[in-house]
């Protein structure tokens, strides 16, 4: 049964607004061809679709591009700094370890007081993760307004000679708007999650944490990246964990309008939208200009999608997170 008792609709969460920022460096594939000339940029870009990576500058951390991507949200009159009730920023490069970074955000963006804040360590399934939290905030009538910041300066963990990692992985920031509205159907949700810990050393930055402080290697301090493990994780576990999610939603593929998996990279995301049988004007690649950021690949994603009317209203999104960790999370959308 639909609506609540008294015949009014529920309360539901819906995505309201998004905004996102890039640094203004960048790299492109001309770059990378001149550190290591056997690479040639064309080549780099057929097999990423990644043309040119935006990368944060020395000093520039993933707080300062959230706060930037949440500032345009303001300026596009989606809602006033005073009206969100509840922060939540997701990143792997946090600006310390303690205190969590959405404090210090919370203060720089002119949030009021009664607002809460937390971070969540999470990758690429981190956009999906923080929208969960911000439906069960609303939904359980904590919040009426979450603002989820993703960030991430994967840059910042990456040796200057492992191409393969620099070819991928760009900076950047995203802010997305949870709302309430009065609605009868589901605009978030449901929801698909899930972790495999074993599967964790084969992306991991080794240093920097509390274990094994004292003795690492310098290498231990950049990103490890193991590929081929990261393609197979991938390709055997998201199309399992996309059909829970469609039979959870009681709908079959032909009936989701529109695809946005996390934007690993092209080579992955080809072989992922084949093995599902999904057609490639339903499935979204969009890397070329930003290339890899994580967490926020996907609002970026999907803020450009409606700008350029590949998302319409009333359409239904599916959007998976899936990487570090491993961890991976689906979730079903209603466009408003």
């Amino acid at each position: 049964m639909s609506g609540t008792r008294s015949g009014r609709a529920a309360q539901r969460a819906y995505i309201k607004a998004l905004a996102h920022h890039l640094p203004t460096q960048t790299l492109t594939n001309d770059d990378l061809a001149r550190d290591r000339p056997e690479w040639d940029a064309a080549k780099i870009e057929s097999k990423t679709g990644i043309f040119t990576r935006a990368i944060a500058a020395k000093g520039e951390c993933a707080s300062d591009l959230g706060v930037q991507a949440a500032e345009r949200l303001f300026a596009n009159d989606a809602c006033r700094p005073s009206d969100i009730d509840f922060l939540v920023f997701c990143t792997q490069s946090p600006d310390y370890f303690l205190p969590a970074t959405a404090c210090t955000m919370q203060s720089r963006l002119g949030l009021n007081t009664r607002c809460g804040a937390l971070d969540i360590n999470q990758g690429c399934s981190g956009f999906v993760y923080g929208l969960s939290l911000a439906k069960g905030l609303i939904e359980s009538g904590s919040a009426e307004n979450v603002l989820l910041i993703t960030a991430d300066t994967y840059s910042k963990f990456l040796a200057s000679d492992d191409q393969g990692t620099r070819a991928i992985f760009g900076d950047g920031a995203a802010a997305t708007l949870i709302s309430a509205t009065a609605n009868e159907q589901e605009l978030i949700g449901p929801f698909v999650f899930g972790t495999d810990g074993a599967g964790a050393g084969n992306l991991i930055v080794r240093a920097g944490g509390m274990r094994d402080r004292e003795g690492t290697r310098a290498a231990d301090r950049h990103l490890y990246m193991n590929g081929p493990e990261i393609f197979n994780f991938t390709i055997r576990t998201l199309p399992s964990a996309c059909s829970e999610l469609l039979a959870s939603a009681a709908l079959a593929c032909s009936e989701v309008d529109y695809f946005i998996f996390h934007q690993a990279n092209q080579f992955m995301l080809e072989h992922l939208r084949k093995k599902m049988s999904i057609p490639a004007e339903k499935f979204c690649i969009n890397l070329r200009n930003c290339g890899n950021t994580v967490s926020s690949t996907i609002p970026i994603a999907m803020q450009q999608a409606l700008m350029n009317k590949e998302i319409r209203p009333g359409n239904r999104v599916m959007v998976v997170g899936f990487g570090v960790g491993y961890s991976w999370a689906a979730a079903m959308l209603r466009i408003l």
